[in-house]
């Protein structure tokens, strides 16, 4: 017998061995309180791989959620489709707003009890909450889901730190049973809310986010955490109540999901009115992904509402956008408009901008020699930088310093 034909018998064997020793699936037999969770609302389904129960609720464009309707939703997606933005939240594609409870909050033991789904439709939106019958049944519910058989993008929060690598790590589990999980484009609202509302909330808890600027507020609404507690002891008892309390937890997650992507998109296109620090966010957003025009304009136009007050934050990148664009003189007025009351690191980056035009693009050493001298002192009674930041800054500045002392003696001695 040949090399290749003993080769291609043993790799037989070992396969044959492998399939010998794969334990064989056995489908898990239904729980007792089917018949008590249906009557409180969920509908139980079986499939290859167990028992899940199911709850499916359609909403109408109509409806209102918060300070919105989520008719509202549609028209902010045509929006931004029709200003031709390339933009993190632009999608042409359906999007799935997504979102789950589990059992923890790390490690392979945690498992997803519920699985929320928010699908767009022509008229409205479409939820479906997976809820697992019991541990033993998990595979049945993953399986039931639609985040294996669709690549759509999905919108969550917090979900690329959090809901998705959950489920990575479930059907990794499950991958004798399952198929394994699609690609999908992820928007995390959690990044967005950062970008948008940075300075100007101190919480980013979606329920803050809800209540300060969407204008939802939950009623008896069940605490995240002790969403495993009530599901263990709704498997444990069979009584269902207060896990019904969080799937409506669930619930008003993904409602708001909808609504602030919607509010986001108005933010992003200026069609949405907020404070300064937010429109200043959007200028920096775009200037970050390198739409300078757009950061520009964004900018010009919250340095020059006469509603605003504190417009240092937006002069400062404002000033970034004239550098870029060629414009020394209008940057180095804004970098003097911002000066004043910016932060330590902010303060001295503006302090090096105004030294270096000065110097090199209006030769007035002078004025660029007292630039010098207040970032020296500024470093010198920082709080914050610590050495060796500090040491290493100060040797640049002093560098700079006898330059310019340099060039102000020979400009001296030529006149």
């Amino acid at each position: 017998m040949s090399y290749e034909k003993q080769m291609m018998l043993l790799k037989k064997q070992l396969k044959k061995a492998k399939d010998v020793a794969r334990p064989t699936f056995k489908r898990p037999i239904p729980p007792p309180y089917v018949a008590a969770w249906e009557k409180a609302g969920l509908t139980a389904y079986t499939n290859d791989f167990g028992t899940y129960f199911l709850r499916e609720v359609y909403y109408d464009k109509s409806m209102i959620h918060g300070h919105f309707t989520l008719a509202e939703y549609f028209t902010a997606k045509q929006k931004i489709q029709e200003a031709q933005v390339i933009h993190p939240l632009v999608s042409d594609q359906e999007l799935v707003f997504f979102d789950t409870e589990t059992t923890g909050l790390k490690g392979v033991g945690t498992q997803i009890f519920l699985m929320g789904e928010l699908h767009e439709e022509e008229e409205g939106f479409r939820l479906k909450q997976y809820v697992q019958a019991d541990p033993a049944h998990e595979a049945a519910m993953l399986f039931a889901t639609s985040m294996w058989r669709e690549s759509t993008p999905i919108v969550t929060y917090n979900g690329k730190s959090f809901d998705w690598p959950q489920l990575e790590t479930r059907f990794t589990l499950h991958r004798q049973q399952l198929p394994p999980l699609k690609k999908r484009a992820h928007i995390d609202l959690l990044h967005t809310t950062r970008r948008l509302w940075k300075k100007d909330m101190t919480s980013m808890k979606l329920t803050t986010i809800e209540e300060d600027k969407l204008g939802f507020t939950r009623d008896n609404d069940i605490p995240g955490f002790l969403a495993p507690i009530i599901y263990a002891d709704a498997v444990r008892s069979g009584v269902p109540d207060q896990l019904m309390a969080v799937l409506q937890h669930n619930e008003w997650d993904l409602l708001s999901l909808i609504t602030l992507y919607t509010q986001s998109v108005y933010l992003v296109l200026e069609e949405a009115k907020d404070n300064v620090i937010t429109h200043t966010n959007v200028g920096k957003w775009y200037a970050d992904l390198k739409d300078h025009e757009r950061s520009q304009a964004i900018l010009q136009r919250v340095t020059t509402n006469t509603a605003y007050q504190d417009t240092y934050d937006a002069y400062f990148y404002l000033a970034w956008q004239y550098k870029k664009n060629k414009q020394p003189q209008q940057a180095y007025e804004a970098f003097q408009q911002a000066l004043p009351q910016l932060a330590e690191v902010q303060q001295l980056q503006a302090y090096e901008e105004l030294a270096k035009l000065s110097e090199h693009t209006y030769k007035d050493y002078e004025k660029a020699l007292e630039y010098c001298n207040e970032a020296i002192q500024c470093i010198m009674m920082s709080t914050r930088l610590k050495n060796p930041t500090r040491a290493n800054k100060l040797v640049a500045w002093q560098k700079r310093q006898r330059r310019l002392g340099t060039k102000i003696a020979q400009q001296t001695k030529i006149n």
